[in-house]
């Protein structure tokens, strides 16, 4: 028999059962949909994280208080502190490489222990405050859109100067401009929290979510007005407390000559033979987050392919089934004078177009299911779904060598079969 002959045969004994087919069918179809569905958010997660990272500025380095103990990054309020001055002596080095520095401090935002508000006219908006400098805007890449941003003159005067984030703003002003007007910022924990009145002197470009947070939700005040009003994070020495410096780069391939030699002017500050900080680049942030999610990806995939193999076993199941109600056919094509290769390629080439087609239509399944998520904002309107040409070719492959694997055996079986044993059967 010629190939096409033995593919006609099969596509007719799966006809002659519709209903079984389709059953058969339902494993792989399920456990590829699974596969294109979890690999699509998966895809859209790590792009996510790399948008938000990418988002942050570029070139960029940051310096934080404390030494990487959760092999994440330093954990939040452990460590020795690091000051202003840290920045300045950066800065003052005139190391060939830099392009900017620009330190901040920042209360409020999610897990804080001091909540930040943003109050006016009795509407509050939670917010993150940060205490900055003017080179923030170009070491971040990050400009306002309306009004001016926080001047070398606000620094030397601690000025009550606000800069608000597009959410910020919207939230309280919506289309109003909001140049000029008062507002309240509140920092602590209710009846302990302080409160003082800036005035709107800008409004940032609306920039979306970064790794850690929303940054149209941040508000920005000089530094030195910062430390002034908020008691709790003032150091005792007189010194400037910061929670960050960040450092931009002319030439990003200069990262591991930056760490060294800033990491060298903060230990001898500090009178430190260990470092007392953590140093991370941009690149350092997006690859812990992406090894992140692909091992969150790759165990996603994995559940999916135990609902395939799942599946694969449903389908020799059923090859069984169908060599057994057919033996007499085999023996009677064994007769005239079917070979074993005959037999076997006929069950094989079943197996394999039950599980191909299954695959098909699995794909299209994912790919609904996909449109769903988008359409009805599953997993909210951040949640992004990317669908890649690899994972899709993946998955018809990963159904047809389900169908070859699966389907050996059934098929193995029904080529050993005796042709006179098998007519004797009823």
């Amino acid at each position: 028999m010629s190939l096409i002959d033995v593919v006609l045969t099969s596509l007719a004994a799966l006809r002659s059962n519709i209903l079984r087919t389709l059953l058969t069918m339902l494993g792989i179809i399920i456990g590829i949909s699974a596969v294109i569905t979890l690999t699509a958010a998966g895809e859209g997660a790590q792009q996510g994280v790399t948008d938000r990272i990418r988002g942050l500025g570029s070139n960029l380095m940051f310096v934080r208080p404390g030494t990487v103990t959760n092999g994440a990054g330093p954990l939040p309020g452990t460590g020795p502190s690091l000051f202003l001055e840290d920045a300045n002596a950066i800065n003052d080095a005139n190391l060939p490489y830099l392009d900017g520095v620009a330190a901040q401090g920042t209360v409020g935002g999610a897990g804080s222990p001091f909540p930040a508000q943003v109050i006016f006219r009795g509407q509050n908006v939670s917010t993150t405050l940060v205490g900055t400098e003017p080179t923030y805007q170009f070491v971040r890449d990050f400009y306002v859109d309306q009004g001016r941003f926080l001047t070398d003159d606000d620094i030397t005067k601690k000025a009550l100067t606000v800069v608000l984030g597009a959410n910020v703003k919207d939230k309280l002003f919506g289309s109003k401009d909001p140049i000029g007007e008062s507002v309240r910022i509140s920092v602590g924990p209710g009846r302990f929290g302080v409160g003082f009145n800036f005035t709107v002197v800008g409004v940032m470009e609306a920039k979306g979510a970064s790794a850690t947070t929303n940054q149209d939700d941040l508000v920005f005040v000089p530094l030195p007005s910062f430390q002034a009003r908020v008691p709790f994070i003032r150091n005792p020495r007189g010194l400037t407390n910061v929670s960050q410096i960040n450092i931009k780069l002319k030439d990003k391939s200069k990262e591991a000559q930056a760490k060294i030699e800033i990491a060298a002017i903060l230990r001898q500050r500090h009178g430190v033979n260990e470092d007392d900080f953590t140093i991370q680049s941009q690149s350092d942030v997006l690859s812990t987050a992406t090894s992140v999610e692909k091992t969150l990806q790759y165990l996603l995939v994995s559940i999916a392919l135990i609902s395939l193999i799942v599946g694969g076993i449903g389908i020799m199941n059923i090859m069984l089934v169908s060599v057994s109600e057919r033996t007499r056919e085999i023996g009677i094509r064994k007769a005239v004078g079917a070979k074993r290769t005959d037999i076997l390629m006929q069950f094989m080439i079943e197996a394999l177009v039950v599980t191909t087609i299954g695959g098909v239509i699995g794909v299209l399944g994912g790919l609904g299911a996909i449109w769903a998520a988008r359409q009805f904002a599953i997993g909210g309107s951040d949640t992004k779904y990317v669908v890649t040409p690899l994972w899709v070719g993946l998955g018809i492959a990963m159904s047809a060598a389900t169908g070859l694997v699966f389907g050996v055996y059934p098929a193995w079986r029904a080529a050993r079969l005796d042709p006179i044993e098998a007519l004797r059967r009823e």
